[in-house]
């Protein structure tokens, strides 16, 4: 009996350090579509804080290595004081610009007061609408962003409206499941995404979604991640945490 015991506690503290890790993924992605006047683009990808507290050793081994950063929706959750996501913010910004989408659970806040926060501190919102970057011979990016599709609130057709003349589309949407409205019309190249963890808690191959993963989807290529954070236990089995550092380039036919 002793024995269960002194596993089942050695188990448990292994699941809290996996949900604790610090882990960047690189992705080196080449598209024909994009402009090669831009030499190459360089995003910082983090969805699904909500309770954790950004490292800053983190922090600091990935300066100078970002264009920008992207929070892709539940910075926070109910509970968790504003304090922490302020610092959350800092140090993020620390890399570059941050641009943010919603997720479900940064609803559960007061979400006009994480509004005012994230505007106070510099962040751009993409809710249902777009950014755009022009190389020095006009050629544009568009970093769009959807609103969560929990909620309803998602518009991507305002996000595609704000993105008109661009040779390159990026977007950011909280839920994967917005890959079930893009067209090919929409000339969406890249879609990032996370919320669901990886199924955070996996039996091997079973969970309640599926592991993270790079796919192409009807010729979009979707990122779908398993997040920084947990939600309801802070424990991961199966489903390592993941930030992502994404390299985008052109590809010569």
């Amino acid at each position: 009996m002793v024995y269960i015991i002194v596993a089942f506690v050695a188990f448990m503290i292994y699941m809290w350090i996996e949900a604790h890790r610090h882990r960047v993924v690189f992705h080196s992605l080449s598209f024909p579509t994009f402009p090669e006047s831009f030499s190459r683009f360089r995003l910082f990808f983090i969805s699904d804080i909500h309770r954790r507290r950004i490292s800053e050793t983190f922090i600091d081994s990935l300066k100078g290595k970002v264009d920008l950063v992207i929070i892709g929706g539940d910075l926070t959750e109910e509970g968790v004081p504003f304090s922490r996501v302020k610092r959350n913010i800092e140090l993020l910004k620390q890399l570059g610009p941050v641009y943010f989408v919603w997720g479900n659970n940064d609803y559960e806040v007061d979400y006009h007061e994480l509004d005012a926060l994230l505007l106070g501190s510099g962040v751009k919102i993409l809710d249902n609408t777009a950014v755009t970057f022009e190389s020095e011979q006009g050629d544009c990016i568009a970093l769009l962003g959807v609103d969560d599709m929990n909620k309803k609130r998602d518009r991507l057709d305002l996000a595609l409206s704000d993105a008109e003349h661009t040779t390159f589309r990026i977007l950011v949407s909280h839920d994967p499941r917005i890959i079930e409205k893009i067209m090919p019309q929409h000339r969406i190249d890249l879609v990032l995404s996370g919320h669901t963890h990886g199924g955070q808690i996996r039996l091997g191959p079973f969970g309640l979604y599926e592991k993270g993963c790079l796919q192409n989807v009807n010729g979009t290529m979707l990122l779908v991640s398993n997040g920084y954070g947990t939600t309801t236990l802070p424990l991961r089995l199966g489903a390592r945490v993941e930030t992502h550092l994404i390299e985008l380039k052109h590809k010569k036919s």
